[in-house]
C-alpha cells in the first residue's frame, strides 16, 4: 500500500511529497497536468520560503530582491523595507514547479498523469481513482474539488466583495533590487525583478477589467513601462479568498491553497504552503493527522493576522487611501511587518 497519495502537482503537492520522500514514505503524486504547470503568481519567494526549498534540497535561479517598496500609484511616494536577514527571489513560476519536479523524481516520487475522483475512505486507508494509499494529501488548488467533496468549504464571507489575481510578464530591466506593490484607489499592482530585461507585474483587484485597463490605474508603474512589451498572455486567478471548515477529514489533508486561502496581498502563500507540507508528513508519519490542523494553525497564525488586518484596512475608505502615507511615516512599523512576514 502507498503511504502517502498527494493530489495535486503544483508546489504544494510537490514539496509535500519530497518531504514524505525524505521521511522514508512511499509517495505517489497524481497530477493529469504536464510538468511544468504555469499559473497566475506574483512570483517572488520571500527569504522564508527560499529556506524551506533549502531544506528540501531544491535549488532554483532567479534575480535576488532585498525588500517590499510600497508605491502610491498616481503620486510615486514610497515606503521601502529592507530584509533583516537573507533575501529573497524573483522565479518564473514555471522555473519553480521544474525544480520541485526534479527533485521529486530524483527521491524517486512516482508521478501518475490523471485526474483522481471517487474517493473513499475507512479507518485504514483511502482510495481515490484505483489508487490505495494509508494516507491522502490534497493539494489540488484554490477551488480543491477535494475539499469540496469532502464539505469542508465555508461559505464566502457575504460581506467582502471577491478579488482577482491577474499576470503577465514584460521586457523590461527591473529597476529595483526590490519588489514594488503600487496602490490605486481599488487594486494593487506587485512588480517582481525575475531575470535581466524581465519583470512580472501581477494586479490584484475587485474590479472584472483586461489586463491593460487595470495598469491604467497606475501612471507611476506605466511611466516605468512606457513601450516594454507585454511577452506572455495574461493569466487569472480567483475569486482568492477560500474558507475552509477544517484542514483535516479523516486520513484526507488539506495542504498549499486547497488548505485556505486569504488574499495574495501580502506574498507569503508559497511560503506557508512548503512549510505547512512539512507539517503534513510529520503528522502522518506521527499516525495522528488531526495534530497537523493545530500545526497549520500555528504555522499560519502570523500571516493570517497580518493579511487579514492589512486587507481589512485596505476595504476601509477612510483608511485605505492613507496605506502608502501611513508606511512612510511610521516606516519603523512597515520594516516590522514586512520582516515579520520574511
Amino acid at each position: 500500500m502507498i503511504d502517502l497519495l498527494v493530489v495535486g502537482g503544483g508546489p504544494a503537492g510537490l514539496a509535500t511529497a519530497i518531504h514524505g520522500a525524505l521521511a522514508g514514505l512511499e509517495v505517489v503524486v497524481a497530477e493529469p497536468r504536464p510538468t511544468p504547470i504555469d499559473k497566475a503568481c506574483g512570483e517572488g519567494l520571500m527569504p522564508g520560503a527560499l529556506r524551506a526549498l533549502e531544506q528540501l534540497g531544491v535549488a532554483v535561479a532567479g534575480q535576488p530582491f532585498h525588500g517590499i517598496r510600497y508605491v502610491d500609484g498616481i503620486t510615486g511616494r514610497h515606503a521601502e523595507a529592507q530584509f533583516r536577514a537573507g533575501h529573497g527571489l524573483g522565479v518564473r513560476r514555471t522555473g519553480l514547479h521544474a525544480a520541485l519536479a526534479a527533485r521529486a523524481a530524483q527521491l524517486g516520487v512516482r508521478l501518475v498523469q490523471r485526474r483522481l475522483d471517487k474517493l473513499y475512505q475507512d479507518g485504514a486507508c483511502v482510495t481515490a481513482g484505483g489508487l490505495t494509499a494509508r494516507y491522502l494529501a490534497a493539494a489540488d488548488g484554490l477551488h480543491s474539488p477535494t475539499r469540496r467533496a469532502l464539505g469542508l468549504c465555508a461559505p464566502p464571507d457575504p460581506h467582502r466583495p471577491p478579488r482577482y489575481g491577474l499576470r503577465r510578464h514584460y521586457a523590461v530591466e527591473p529597476w529595483s533590487d526590490l519588489v514594488e506593490v503600487h496602490w490605486s484607489g481599488r487594486s494593487e499592482a506587485y512588480v517582481t525583478p525575475l531575470a535581466p530585461g524581465l519583470v512580472g507585474i501581477a494586479v490584484l483587484t475587485s474590479d472584472r477589467m483586461a489586463f491593460d485597463a487595470q495598469l491604467n490605474r497606475f501612471p507611476v508603474l506605466m511611466s516605468r513601462l512606457s513601450a516594454a512589451a507585454g511577452t506572455t498572455p495574461v493569466r487569472g486567478a480567483g475569486p482568492l479568498r477560500q474558507r475552509v471548515r477544517s484542514r483535516v477529514a479523516g486520513r484526507v489533508l488539506l495542504v498549499g491553497d486547497a488548505a485556505g486561502y486569504i488574499d495574495a496581498l501580502t506574498g507569503e502563500g508559497l511560503t506557508l504552503a512548503l512549510t505547512a507540507a512539512g507539517e503534513l508528513v510529520r503528522s502522518v508519519r506521527a499516525g495522528r493527522p488531526q495534530a497537523y490542523e493545530r500545526a497549520w494553525r500555528k504555522l499560519s497564525q502570523s500571516h493570517v493576522l497580518l493579511t487579514g488586518s492589512l486587507l481589512w484596512a485596505r476595504e476601509q475608505p477612510l483608511v485605505g487611501p492613507h496605506i502608502v502615507p501611513l508606511a512612510s511615516r511610521l516606516n519603523w512599523l512597515f520594516r516590522q511587518g514586512v520582516n515579520l512576514l520574511a
